[in-house]
């Protein structure tokens, strides 16, 4: 019997347990279709068209074995993506982003086929839908998302972790997926954990040994967000503000934050959209008005950390301080000016 799921805004069946994600009631409408440990039957080696066609995209860094990291291509006439990692782990989505398949090598094990799975996988399963996610983490103040954007080893999960620590539940870790519902945009929750490196793992919790794997064969660690003092935020949150985790403040004062606005924001946002290396559906024009709308309602802020990673308390207290101060006003104030908007 299928288990049916419910991650980052989708409704989902899969033929075998999720690691990391916790079953929900059946309910008759299914957005997309997992199926672990199989591929579709239209490319079996002798099936017609299940010859690669044109490769769409190979990963400009390699792996051990100077294999790409990630190669894709479309295979069955368009029908399919087919996107294949340098460790030997397959998926399979259509073209329409309804269908997922997925195997993986021994000694591999389906919990490290679920990192992949809850991470570029169904990120690209929203974009092939016309959905935009951010490469982002999002927590809870109060009612509404506050949203920490930037590229891989930005610190996302690690303030995020942080935040978690002093209160916030957690809507999402590294990915995004937007709404927009009545003119607001609002921020999805994906799954019920948070992944940390090493490093992270010990300054927040004082050893890497504090927290479990996030599989066997990886040294990643995760936070369970359903034990403890952690929570998890299962609904979708009008995003309060948005805050771009740039490079560290080397000044003694600490977090140091600055607005970023028009194209300047629009820009920062491209950048940093989710598996953008792919396409999708309306990847392109949609895809920057929808972009456009978000930094016109709601506030972008670069924020430089501290330069002392042991002041990460201070930091989510000066996030928290500024959020309030951005989202807590009646109405949305005018636009701030950045100082290059001044120049110009």
């Amino acid at each position: 019997m299928a288990l049916q799921y419910s991650a980052f805004g989708l409704s989902l069946s899969a033929n075998r347990p999720i690691p990391g994600l916790a079953p929900v009631a059946e309910t008759p409408e299914v957005d997309a279709r997992i199926l672990l440990g199989a591929l579709p039957d239209t490319l079996s080696p002798d099936a017609p068209g299940a010859t690669p066609g044109e490769v769409q995209y190979v990963s400009p860094d390699a792996a051990a074995g100077d294999l790409p990291t990630l190669t894709a291509w479309t295979v069955a006439r368009g029908a399919y993506w087919r996107l294949r990692y340098a460790d030997g782990t397959e998926f399979v989505v259509d073209r329409h982003g309804r269908e997922v398949w997925a195997t993986w090598p021994a000694p591999l094990t389906v919990e490290d086929t679920a990192t992949y799975l809850l991470g570029p996988i169904l990120g690209f399963v929203l974009r092939l839908r016309g959905v935009t996610c951010l490469h982002a983490s999002a927590v809870s103040v109060g009612d509404r998302a506050l949203v920490l954007v930037g590229p891989a080893s930005a610190g996302k999960s690690t303030t995020a972790a942080a935040l978690a620590r002093a209160g916030c539940a957690v809507l999402s870790d590294d990915v995004v997926p937007l709404g927009e519902e009545g003119g607001a945009f609002v921020a999805q929750p994906t799954y019920p954990h948070l992944r940390l490196w090493p490093d992270s793992a010990a300054a927040l919790y004082g050893s890497p040994e504090a927290l479990p794997r996030l599989t066997p064969t990886w040294d990643k660690r995760y936070v369970d967000l359903t034990t403890g003092d952690h929570r998890f935020e299962p609904r979708p949150l009008p995003i309060g503000a948005l805050y771009l985790l740039d490079d560290r403040c080397a000044e003694p004062s600490g977090t140091r934050f600055e607005p970023v606005t028009g194209h300047r924001a629009l820009l920062a946002l491209v950048a940093n959209t989710y598996v953008n290396y792919l396409p999708g559906r309306d990847a392109t024009g949609a895809e920057l008005g929808r972009l456009h709308r978000l930094v016109e309602r709601v506030p972008l802020r670069r924020v430089h950390p501290p330069a002392d990673p042991a002041r990460v308390p201070e930091l989510c207290r000066a996030l928290l301080d500024d959020f309030h101060a951005r989202a807590d006003s009646p109405a949305r104030r005018a636009p701030e000016r950045s100082h290059d908007d001044v120049q110009r």
